[in-house]
């Protein structure tokens, strides 16, 4: 099935991205490896915005936060497997 129409726009950054869920109340976000796609194509979640966030470095980190560990919500599991 083909999705219903919607804007895409891929943030350049993450204040970019948070004014742009702020600009449409059925935004979702997009950063791969999630089920969205095939909701959208059996047309169960229907997004006026799709904001791809896939790329902002900004929420891919491991570091140390006094006693914890910190990581970012764009973190592949390479990257944190590989993280002394």
């Amino acid at each position: 099935m083909i999705p219903a129409s919607f804007d895409y726009r891929r943030a350049a950054s993450l204040a970019e991205a948070i004014d742009l869920l702020g600009s449409d109340p059925d935004a979702k976000l997009l950063a791969g490896g999630h089920s969205l796609i095939p909701m959208l194509r059996l047309r169960f979640a229907r997004p006026g915005l799709l904001v791809d966030v896939d790329r902002l470095d900004d929420l891919r980190y491991v570091r140390r936060d006094g006693d914890r560990i910190a990581i970012g919500a764009l973190t592949r599991h390479a990257q944190l497997a590989r993280d002394p």
